[in-house]
């Protein structure tokens, strides 16, 4: 592993226009600034913030994947996608606990589990919004075009675009493994943070955030809105309540996708602009923007447990069948328990008999 000095040896450091000094100077307008004064505070904030997340995560993401594993002989290609989906977003939720420890007492795990579990967060961030996107575009077909998405053809090709998603997060997030665990510069603390020790550290960055952008925001946000704008339209021109049930759920869709996401990437793209001195370097602009990266991810990783609200229990068919699902159990728990007091009557009955044998 490259030393810490080298990593940030692009970002520091410029070429000398004087002959008679060595080949790089100090470049005193990207010097190292002080942390934040809120940060410590922040920090435990956004830790505590990300653990309740996996609070929630779990029991909802769990929940909804056991409703739909239940009924996997009437699935159509939405819930497929939505069975996914929370296992995706059941796998983020699981390395929260991991990066909370980070933010607040530094990264103990070694250098192997730090990149594994940026790996699998990485993965599971652009299958997550894959999955979303999968959704807006069934529905469009299901409700535009009247589409029959029950048969076995759309069921089979929803399963095979799922192997796809998965093999193509697996492809962008190979980026994560520039992850490292290491000691920024006067620090004593281990972190597990993005470190380039390839080449040029700002291009790098460039081009992995700039795939994030695009392909985990903007492109992804442009599908959905384009979907769900010509299902919306369609459906205010039918009649019947189902209809505004079913616009309430889109709505409420893209405004957590845009609540949730959006603050963190025009907090990455700031970034990018200040690192490519678009934006004049300033500690006081630095240390503010750090904070604000940290913060608005903690919001966009709410997303993970937003989802099974807004995908099952605001939906009508997740409730029908969470209800159905409990009136079996119960049933066959009355069945089971009239079993066993059937079973006790008869064998007393014959303990009875047995006397007077």
């Amino acid at each position: 592993m490259a030393d810490s000095f080298d990593v940030i040896f692009d970002d520091y450091y410029e070429p000398s226009n004087d002959t008679n000094l060595s080949t790089y100077v100090i470049n005193p307008n990207t010097q190292s600034c002080n942390d934040h004064p809120l940060y410590s505070t922040v920090a435990v904030a956004m830790s505590i913030i990300l653990v309740g997340i996996f609070l929630l995560a779990i029991p909802g993401n769990l929940l909804v994947g056991f409703v739909i594993g239940s009924r996997k002989r009437t699935l159509i290609p939405s819930d497929v996608y939505l069975f996914h989906l929370t296992v995706a977003d059941g796998l983020i939720a699981l390395t929260l606990p991991f990066w909370a420890h980070n933010i607040t007492w530094g990264w103990v795990f070694g250098d192997f589990l730090c990149k594994l579990l940026s790996l699998a967060t990485e993965v599971n961030f652009y299958t997550s919004i894959l999955f979303l996107v999968c959704i807006s575009v069934e529905r469009y077909f299901a409700i535009v075009h009247a589409a029959d998405t029950r048969n076995g053809g759309w069921w089979a090709c929803s399963w095979a675009v799922c192997c796809a998603i998965w093999m193509l997060g697996g492809v962008f997030a190979l980026p994560a493994l520039f992850n490292d665990a290491f000691k920024p510069n006067q620090s004593e603390r281990v972190v597990c943070a993005e470190q380039f020790d390839v080449g040029n550290a700002f291009h790098w960055r460039f081009a992995t955030h700039g795939l994030r952008h695009v392909l985990g925001f903007l492109l992804p946000l442009a599908i959905m809105l384009a979907c769900y704008g010509v299902t919306l339209a369609r459906l205010v021109h039918t009649r019947g309540f189902k209809k505004h049930r079913a616009m309430r759920v889109i709505v409420a869709v893209v405004i957590a996708f845009l609540l949730c996401w959006m603050p963190y990437n025009l907090a990455m793209i700031a970034d990018l602009l200040l690192r490519a001195k678009v934006v004049a370097f300033d500690c006081s602009v630095r240390t503010s923007l750090d904070l604000t990266i940290g913060v608005t991810h903690s919001l966009a990783l709410t997303h993970c447990c937003i989802n099974p609200f807004l995908y099952a229990f605001v939906g009508e068919k997740f409730r029908s069948n969470l209800g159905a699902l409990v009136k079996r159990k119960r049933r066959s728990d009355r069945m089971s328990s009239g079993s066993v007091r059937f079973s006790r009557s008869t064998s007393q009955t014959s303990e009875g008999m047995g006397q007077f044998m």
